[in-house]
């Protein structure tokens, strides 16, 4: 209505930004791709700035720039009402204006996914207004994860710049799908911007952390704004006054507005109104002393205005005023003009032109004039609900009748606000929201908690059930409060109030409420890494010992039982897993009985009924296909093919995680993927897909929304790394997997496979006093029972260690102990299945040749069970040791392995196992590459006088001598005294040597040079 009234005090010229600009109009380009068959590449990024430096002028710069070049540009707002901010706002207004630009595009890319959308969109549909559905983690997600879809395809033809302002006043729901976005975004012609006020961003600012996380993310360009230079401030007077300002007045100003650029405008337009109250000191006296000039209606409206949050729609405002129309209507023309107000983007409300502006109004209000204004507006909106739009009903209604400071009225409202902010999955606004109902529950009077029912505010809290007389209690808000936190990602706030819970619920007498609380501290307390989670459990036991069959009561047992199948399984675990599926099954828990059962699948595995336990996997998995459980889906998916891995059915394993990256997406499962992927890298390193696992684990690690997966992606790439003789590297990410797992919450799997690594390590660079420690230590006191799948590749890297190690005096001390070890050990692990029974006999030949008494025989048994099972590396490395041992008897047989061995070698990649088979290639005088029949083994390249040792590797035979002395253990200056040279030209040939070994070190060269015995014992003069 007042759109067209023109705004004086804004400079006409862009001033100053070229660089923001320039990048801003950059990040535009490569989102548009390189030509009509580009697919564009989305760009996000972050403008900040002090309030009033010139973000939003920035951002009009680049609107005009998009909209010439054909783009699409929707804006969004994050809605502050108070100091509340309304879940996903500036979504919910950005994709409005896309549907309203785009609405074909928007309703093919929505079809089918209406009503989750319409959380974001009301205007899809009607989204679900029922209680929780039993997995709100797979709901939130499967809605961040449609948004991304849903931008992705809109913007698949045309380019769309979408823009969130001022995040400094975002929910913790729209921050955590930011997150989400910047990080999944893969394709489609979007660009990204979010701006905010970083001088509004102190300490403890929750954006704090969210910028810190987006900034390692590395997806997000930050654009900070600074100040304009005092060049800069006499271009935009000139803009302003049309005129060449005055020096003084240039220095007046800057000094004044310290270079902000709205602070220039007020202060220049002050001066140019000859304004008879002078130059004020600061700048809130500025902006009140404008608004006092305003006539008495203009100023109620603006005070009125100001305390109904930063847009007010025209209608509340008519009905909180209570100013006839035509006196509103001069009332709002006259702060256009002055250019204090402004019309909402889409004209049906109004706001201050500037968020400054109207803290100051708000401040200057009295205590006793806020609560008034704030009831008149609770008031209004009851009396007519379709003065706002339906999705903002509820909270504004509540904020409005908190900041009233009437709890009567309050606690029913903020109640309401919070289903409704869990029905749209926005848990950080539905947990702020329960707790102003804790904090106002006190002061409501009896009679209104009275009619409050957990049917309506905690539907889904297990113990209660669904008494439709039962009255709501304190304790219900907690554990609502408790829900909200955990799936909000608010961790820390959850576990505190679940322990004021459990202590309330107690001192109540409520045992299955204090087992719920204490179910979910145990949850809590493993997320955030503050220990095991066992203790909260035994707590949960104790409280249910005794108690008839209950929804709680199965949930404990179930949780326990996944507890168990991780840290300690065995059979008290597989007991207690039976014991949870029977409860379930007794109170009709469904959900309950097949998390249950898909343990109690796992504890069988693990137990050696590896049929038994993989078909009540399968069942599970099916199962919650059928029913459409987002969280069973997941966990099917994934500890399915991590138990075929462990049994060595890994091409069925692979089999069972693709169809879990295509089933999380379109079901939506985004924690699903990086666990879905570690595992598919784990399988392909089995099968030798050696560079599919470098991919699918960095993906893994890019995508992952917690610690363990990236631990368990590092690990992978770790043993990939040891594979391909890339020691440095395996030990950095052995560190990273080390901290992502921490240390309060070990498992026996982790732990083992771990120290797995850390021993090959230690192996590979020649230590091997190191490599025995750490072993004895690690396996003091044993394998625990289920952690065959990793105890046996350890297993073979110590017996491998010994067996390499064998007449190196070095190494002597202690060898005796380390073996006998190694074979107690053997002695209690199950060889139930095929891939077990090849790493036993891999372990006891390695063993038998640790003490010189391996046998061709003996390797043959052990390649001929590797044959069995797909494992290419291993029967690779098993296929050169049964070579060598045929040397002497059938050399036949014997090229024909190590040519197998090295075909496998150069495929993987997997550099020290190509070198080795080239080396005893090169003393056996077998040739490995294809050659003529006519020309017989040993002829040919291999043929003549005896190769220089360590020629295989490029090495002169000056090299092999300083080599040789290296693996004696001798300094730089004993080789230049033993082979009559300098010591730096000894310093050269070691570095030489080191670089041509493609080893990182003196010890790892001599370990080399010993493993692949490239000078007899005699002529290293130990």
């Amino acid at each position: 209505m007042l759109g067209s009234v023109e705004t004086r005090s804004v400079s006409p010229v862009f001033v100053g930004r070229a660089g923001e600009l320039s990048a801003l109009t950059d990040a535009l380009t490569r989102a548009a791709g390189d030509g009509p068959e580009s697919c564009g590449e989305p760009q996000a990024l972050l403008v900040g700035g002090e309030a009033g430096v010139g973000k939003t002028r920035l951002i009009e710069e680049l609107w005009a720039e998009a909209r010439r070049r054909d783009a699409v540009v929707a804006v969004g707002g994050c809605v502050e009402i108070g100091a509340d901010g309304l879940p996903f706002a500036p979504f919910s207004t950005a994709l409005r204006a896309l549907r309203r630009l785009m609405p074909d595009e928007m309703a093919a890319a929505a079809a089918g996914h209406e009503q989750e959308l319409a959380r974001l969109l009301p205007e899809l549909g009607e989204y679900p207004r029922g209680g929780r559905s039993g997995d709100d983690d797979g709901e939130l997600a499967r809605l961040f994860e449609l948004t991304a879809r849903l931008l992705e395809r809109v913007a698949a033809e045309r380019t769309v710049v979408l823009v969130l302002e001022d995040l400094h006043w975002a929910d913790a729901s729209t921050r955590h799908l930011i997150t989400y976005l910047t990080r999944t975004l893969r394709r489609g012609r979007l660009v990204f911007i979010a701006t905010y006020r970083s001088d509004d961003v102190h300490r403890r600012h929750p954006l704090r952390p969210f910028l810190a996380e987006l900034d390692r993310t590395r997806t997000v360009q930050r654009i900070e704004l600074a100040r304009f230079t005092r060049g800069e401030v006499q271009r935009q007077l000139v803009g302003i006054l049309a005129a060449e300002p005055a020096p003084d007045l240039v220095d007046n100003i800057f000094d004044r507005s310290d270079g902000n650029a709205f602070f220039v405008e007020e202060l220049a337009r002050s001066i140019v109104a000859d304004d008879p109250c002078g130059l004020p000191d600061s700048l809130r006296d500025i902006l009140l002393v404008r608004v006092e000039a305003l006539p008495e209606s203009a100023q109620r409206a603006a005070r009125v205005l100001a305390e109904g949050g930063s847009t007010v729609e025209y209608g509340l405002l008519l009905a909180v005023t209570g100013l006839v129309e035509d006196d509103l209507i001069e009332a709002l023309r006259a702060g256009v003009e002055a250019n204090i107000l402004q019309p909402s983007a889409d004209g049906d409300g109004y706001r201050f032109r500037h968020s400054l502006a109207r803290e100051a109004v708000s401040d200057d209000l009295l205590p006793p004039e806020r609560s008034r204004l704030n009831r008149k507006y609770a008031q209004a909106l009851e009396a007519d609900p379709a003065l706002v739009r339906n999705d903002e009903r509820a909270m504004r209604l509540a904020s409005y009748w908190y900041h009233a400071h009437d709890p009567a009225k309050a606690l029913p409202a903020v109640l309401g606000a919070s289903v409704e902010a869990r029905r749209r999955r926005a848990y950080s606004e539905q947990l702020r929201l329960l707790e102003r109902a804790m904090e106002l529950w006190d002061g409501a009077p009896a009679d209104v908690r009275a009619e409050l029912r957990p049917l309506d505010y905690a539907e889904a809290y297990p113990p209660h059930g669904c008494d439709p007389e039962t009255p709501l209690r304190f304790l219900d808000l907690m554990a609502e409060a408790t829900t909200a936190g955990r799936l909000s990602r608010e961790r820390e706030r959850a576990l505190q109030i679940a322990k004021r819970g459990q202590r309330l619920a107690c001192a109540e007498q409520d045992p299955l409420s204090a087992a719920w609380f204490a179910v979910q501290r145990s949850r809590l307390v493993s997320v955030l890494g503050r220990g095991d989670g066992w203790a909260e459990l035994a707590e949960a036991k104790e409280a249910v010992r005794g108690l008839p069959p209950s929804p709680v009561h199965a949930q404990v047992l179930a949780e326990a039982a996944a507890w168990y199948r991780i840290h300690t399984p065995g059979p008290e675990s597989l007991a207690i897993a039976e014991r949870a599926v029977e409860y379930a099954r007794m109170v009709g828990d469904e959900n309950t009985e097949l998390a249950a059962r898909l343990s109690l699948g796992g504890l069988l595995v693990d137990a050696g009924h590896v049929d038994e336990g993989l078909a009540e996997m399968y069942a599970v998995k099916d199962r919650s296909l059928a029913l459409n459980i987002p969280t069973l889906i997941s966990s099917s998916h994934v500890n399915l093919p991590h138990a075929l891995e462990g049994v060595g059915r890994s091409q069925e394993s692979v089999d069972v995680l693709l169809t879990g990256l295509e089933v999380a997406a379109s079901h939506e499962l985004v924690g699903t993927e990086a666990w879905v992927l570690g595992n598919l890298a784990d399988s392909y390193f089995a099968l030798g897909r050696w560079d599919d696992v470098k991919e699918v684990a960095e993906r893994s690690l890019t995508v992952a929304q917690s610690p363990k997966p990236r631990a368990w992606a590092a690990t992978g790439l770790a043993l990939l790394d040891l594979g391909r003789g890339d020691t440095a590297s395996a030990a950095r990410r052995l560190r990273e997997a080390r901290e992502h797992f921490g240390t309060k919450d070990p498992t026996p799997q982790s732990t083992v496979s771990l120290d797995m690594i850390e021993v090959a390590i230690a192996a590979a660079e020649g230590r091997v006093a190191d490599a025995r420690a750490e072993f004895a230590r690690v396996t003091a006191d044993g394998f625990p029972p289920g952690t065959q799948r990793y105890a046996w590749p350890l297993l073979r890297v110590a017996a491998t260690l010994e067996g390499d190690a064998r007449g190196l005096p070095a190494a002597e001390e202690g060898r005796a102990e380390a073996l006998d070890r190694i074979a107690a050990l053997v002695r209690t692990l199950p060889a139930a299945v095929p891939m077990w029974v090849a790493y036993e006999r891999w372990v006891r030949v390695e063993l038998r040749r640790a003490r010189g008494e391996d046998r061709p025989e003996d390797w043959a048994e052990a390649g001929e069970a590797f044959e069995r099972v797909a494992h290419p590396y291993g029967l690779a490395l098993v296929r050169h040791r049964w070579a060598e041992s045929l040397l002497s008897t059938d050399r036949a047989r014997a090229a024909e392995l190590l040519r197998g061995a090295q075909d496998t070698a150069v495929r993987l990649g997997a550099r020290p196992l190509v070198q080795d088979n080239a080396l005893l290639a090169q003393r056996a005088r077998i040739q490995l590459e294809p050659q003529s029949p006519a020309t017989p083994d040993g002829a040919g390249a291999c043929a003549g006088a005896d190769p220089s040792p360590g020629s295989a590797f490029g090495l002169t035979p000056r090299e092999g001598d300083v080599l040789r002395l290296v693996a004696a253990g001798r300094s730089n200056r004993q080789i230049a005294e033993a082979l009559y040279i300098s010591p730096k030209t000894a310093s050269v040939h070691v570095s030489n040597i080191l670089a041509k070994l493609n080893v990182s070190g003196r010890g790892e060269a001599a370990a080399v040079a010993h493993r692949l015995r490239l000078f007899p014992l005699e002529e290293t003069g130990v």
